[in-house]
């Protein structure tokens, strides 16, 4: 019997290209729909990391396999109301920024996922959270940048002359930038690339991660490596 996942994307670039994995391997392994919902910083964080075409083939846009952006849902959030409409197996939030976990943690339903994860609730669907910030240190993979160290100001510039969103200048606007790579591969000297970066979780956003794994119906996931063996609960 096919199942019909919600999945709700926040605006975190860790764990992001992993979450992208997991669902097309699910989607190759399982029949599922998947429904996504995006918040407005993730319509910016998915195109800056070159994933819109790939999100295409997740939820082609047939009916509960539609993509819906915040910015095109309006402040009541109309699309949420499915979850009180027996649509849905379950939701997935994955990756969810410490924003995110903050609002859920203390009921907060101002934004399209904050808002599908409590209507999610209210329709007895289960919810699975796949936090960016849980504990500890994490390495997280940065969108391109140029690396002022390495770059040799060059004129013309390869990079800057190709880029097909005219996202170069002296740095990469990434609200232009769609992660192409074109730049990258364009550079002689390495000036431009993303890469891994280390970052302290702060204890807030620790301890928010803990007060959700005591609400009712929703379940915390450590990585999403884990999201597959929801498909044996649902």
């Amino acid at each position: 019997m096919t199942k019909t996942i919600a999945w709700g994307i926040t605006g975190a670039g860790h764990f992001l290209t992993s979450t992208f994995d997991i669902f097309r391997q699910m989607k190759n392994e399982y029949d599922i729909r998947v429904n996504t919902f995006l918040s407005s910083a993730a319509e910016e964080v998915v195109r800056m990391y070159g994933l819109e075409q790939e999100l295409e083939k997740i939820s082609c846009g047939e009916y509960l396999e539609e993509v819906f952006l915040e910015t095109q849902q309006g402040k009541s959030w109309p699309k949420t109301g499915r979850f009180l409409l027996d649509k849905y197996d379950a939701l997935v939030v994955s990756p969810a920024t410490s924003n995110t976990v903050s609002k859920i943690a203390h009921g907060t339903a101002d934004s399209l996922v904050s808002n599908a994860v409590a209507q999610a609730v209210k329709g007895g669907v289960p919810v699975y959270v796949v936090p960016v910030d849980i504990a500890g240190v994490v390495i997280s993979e940065l969108p391109y940048g140029i690396a002022r160290e390495k770059c040799q100001k060059c004129d013309p510039c390869p990079p800057r002359d190709n880029c097909p969103n005219s996202a170069i200048t002296d740095q990469i606007d990434l609200l232009k930038c769609n992660g192409c790579g074109i730049c990258k591969d364009l550079c002689k000297f390495n000036a431009i690339k993303g890469g891994p970066v280390e970052l302290k979780v702060r204890d807030i956003d620790a301890r928010n991660v803990e007060i959700i794994r005591g609400l009712e119906g929703i379940t915390i996931l450590e990585k999403p490596e884990y999201i597959p063996s929801i498909m044996d609960e649902i």
